[in-house]
This record gives C-alpha cells, structure tokens and sequence, in this order.
C-alpha cells in the first residue's frame, strides 16, 4: 500500500471514529436527566484524535526504521555475500538497487545492484505491509480505547483543548529550535572557520582574494570588508533610496487621496511586486537595467562602466522591495484614527499639512518597522546580486562601479571543488553568520523603535 492510500485510510478511519463518537455522544445526551459535559462534536474530536495520532506516530517512526531493517534483511541473504566491504562502493551499489526495486526493464551501473534489486523489492513490500497493518491495528486500538471512555461526565473538550495547545506548543517549539539549529550550525562552522583566520583580519581585512589563499597567511586574502560596503552599498543605500520614496509615497497615495476604486484595483498591483520571483529580477537586471545604465555610464564619461555595477543590483532590488515598504506603511496609516485627521483638518489644516505633522508621525512604529524589513530583505537577497552584481570585492563610493555582496559571494564560496575543510569553503560560514547577526540587530532596534514611538503616540 502507498503512502498516500494508508494516509487516506487513516483519516477515513478517524472520520469513522468522529461519526461514531459524535452519534454515540447525542444518543446520551439528557439519558437519566444528566447533560454531557462537552458537545458530541467534541467527543467526536476525541476519538478522531485517538483514531489518527498513534498511527501517524508509529508510521513516522517506521518510515525512519524500515529502511535500515530492508537493509539488513537484504545484507543477510545469499545474494549479498559478494557485495564489497563495508564503505562508498557498496552503500552505491545497495542505494542503486533500492532506486531499481520495483522498476521494470531498466538497466543498472553495477551488475550486483540489478541482482539484489528484486531482494529490494520484496522485503521492502514485506516490511511496507508490517507497518501498514501495526499502524491499522494502532488506530482501531486507540479509537477503541476513546470509543470506551464516552459519558456523559467524560471531559473531551478538555482533553481536545489540550491536545491542540500541546500541538500548538510543539509548532512553536519547531520554529525556535529550526533557528537555534541554524545559528548553531553556523556558529559551529565559524568558529572551525576562526581557528585558522584571525576573527580581526577577517572582519578588518580589506582584500578579498578567495581564490589566491597565501597557506601562510590565509587572512590575508579574507578579509571581509569589501563584502560587508557592497551589502550595504547596494541593499541598504541604492535599494532603500529607491524603495522608501517610492514605497511611502504610494502608500500615502492610496490611503488619503486615491477613491475606493482605483485603490481597490492598485494595491493588489502594487503588492503583485512580492509575488515575483527574484531569478526573474535577476534576468531583467542581467539583461535590461544593467546594459542600459552602462550605456548611460559611458555616455557620461565613465570609460570602464560594466554591466555588473552596483547601481544595477541596487535598483532592481529596491523595485522588488518597494511592497515590503508600501504595504507595512499603508497599513499603519491606515490604522490611525480618523478623529485624528478630522481634528487637524477641522483645525483648518491643509491635507498635505495633516498628512506630515499628525498621519506620519503616528503611523511611524509601522514605517519604522517596514523599512527595517525591507533593510533585512535587501541584505540577504542573493539572486538578484548572483545574475547583476559583480564577483568583484571593492570599496567604492561610484555606482556605476562593480561590487559584490556577501550572499554572491556565500554562492560563489560553497559551488565548486574545494576541499570542505579548507579557508575558502568555511569562510562562506562566518559571512552567514555575519549577517544572521546584524539581520537579528536590525530586528532588534526596530522593536525598539517601534516601542518607544507607540508610547509616543498611544
């Protein structure tokens, strides 16, 4: 039986369990003058829970187990005797029988994995059908056990609140302890990364020559700061310059002078911006705005303009981010009260007048916050950077000149052959979590600064 058809059972057999229960729970509803404690909805729920979660337990545990046990019933049989030792070759010949099990009329790299493709397929089967049946058998006991326990001073919306702020609990803990893993994993690898480069050449250091490491003296060719001016040159300069303007002045737009129908029509126009996805940004910035402001470079006397300038990446970088800015400062304007706007024009103030010294000033926590996002986004946009910025790591003032990014150069460090222990490689660790901490800054002083202007405002 496939995945999906035992999933589809499962859930047919708690839908079972829920009509069963939820029928059972009205049946005793006001027997012997007695009210049930919970709704028969959330008996039903009870079983359905009791039904479902063993089962989808068991069958995740399985699936992490019956592989291992396929391989050691296949590694016991006659078959594979003649199986290399233990290492690269034979797990390639066992992961290409595997692969084959199941197929027909495909041929194998190795003659021994089309030999035990078959063995594959049988204990595989046998091993799929175990689980099957101990996850059935798990949902019918479970659903049996709930199915007993129904009365009419049972507590099943208790147990089922409880159950779904145990769920609830464990989504949290997933997301905290995804972000713990990360930065540990990037810490880990940094410090490996430190213990061979000095943490101040690294950070201090102002060639950036990844390539040409001196084995002598590996922080002189890694030095980080051309990386960090290029990230901010172009994410937090070029791309703010063109998003926040552009950003808040349609936001203002839309909520104070656009009427009902244009807004209803340019907003989700506006916000189509996020949805693009940025390899397309990356192709028109490769292919259209970088040739044309070459062209313009040249044509203002910049001889060696490229294609691959900062003001290229920056721009199209800052049109992508242009919602992020919008939609947060839309919102916020929005939110402030009309009596505040009416007031200021009943005082005789001017539109544009109300519009600077009362909706700005009130709706700044979420404008602040907007930008701070939008700061966070462009710093750690990589694929724009890759196809329109420069692999070239210089600290520049001129638009029109290359530059790098410390993503582009995270891509660049981690694709190719270089040994995984070497400087080269780690390196692309400390620039990660390099910018996972000023990321985790800017979030940082943009809660303060949204906390301080609220209780401004409040």
């Amino acid at each position: 039986m496939t995945a999906t058809a035992l999933l589809l059972l499962i859930v047919g057999l708690a839908l079972i369990g829920w009509l069963t229960a939820r029928a059972r729970a009205t049946r005793l509803q006001g027997v012997g003058g007695k009210r049930l404690h919970s709704l028969p909805g959330q008996h039903g729920w009870y079983v359905a829970m009791w039904v479902a979660v063993p089962a989808l337990v068991f069958l995740a545990f399985w699936s992490w187990l019956s592989p291992q046990l396929v391989n050691d019933a296949v590694l016991a049989t006659p078959q594979a005797q003649s199986l290399p030792a233990a290492g690269f070759e034979r797990s390639a010949i066992l992961g290409e029988a595997r692969n084959l099990a199941g197929t027909e009329g495909l041929g194998a790299f190795n003659p021994e994995a089309e030999v035990l493709a078959p063995v594959f397929d049988g204990y595989m089967t046998s091993y799929a059908w175990i689980g099957t049946a101990i996850a059935v058998l798990l949902a019918f006991a479970g659903g049996a056990f709930a199915y007993t326990r129904i009365a009419t001073d049972f507590r099943a919306r208790t147990r089922v609140e409880r159950a779904v702020m145990l769920a609830l609990l464990v989504a949290s803990l997933i997301a905290i302890l995804t972000t713990l893993g990360i930065f540990l994993s990037l810490l880990f690898e940094s410090a490996r990364f430190f213990s061979i480069v000095p943490i101040t050449d690294f950070l201090s250091g102002t060639n950036w020559a990844p390539q040409v490491i001196n084995p002598a003296d590996p922080g002189a060719d890694l030095g980080a700061v051309p990386l960090f001016w290029g990230t901010f040159f172009i994410g937090a300069v070029i791309a703010m310059l063109v998003a926040i303007p552009f950003g808040l002045m349609s936001a203002i737009y839309l909520t104070q002078y656009a009427a009902p129908a244009v807004r209803k029509w340019m907003k989700p126009i506006l916000e189509i911006l996020a949805g693009v996805p940025t390899v397309v940004y990356g192709y028109f910035a490769a292919l259209t705005v970088g040739p044309a402001i070459r062209d313009l470079a040249v044509s203002l006397g910049f001889t060696f303009a490229s294609s691959e300038s900062a003001l290229s990446a920056g721009l199209v970088m800052g049109v992508m981010i242009i919602p992020f800015v919008s939609s947060m400062a839309d919102d916020s304007i929005a939110a402030v009260p009309t009596s505040m706007r009416d007031g200021s024009l009943a005082m005789g103030a001017t539109t544009s007048e109300t519009i600077g010294r009362v909706l700005l000033p009130a709706a700044l926590p979420g404008v602040v916050a907007g930008v701070l996002l939008a700061v966070s986004r462009a710093i750690g946009e990589t694929m724009i950077v890759v196809m329109a910025a420069s692999g070239a790591a210089t600290i520049t003032l001129n638009p029109f000149d290359s530059a790098t990014t410390v993503t582009k150069q995270i891509v660049d460090l981690l694709t190719g052959e270089a040994e995984f222990n070497s400087p080269k490689t780690l390196a692309a660790f400390a620039l990660g979590l390099t910018l996972f901490v000023i990321t985790f800054l800017l979030n940082i002083v943009a809660l303060r600064v949204v906390k301080k202007y609220r209780e401004a405002y409040e």
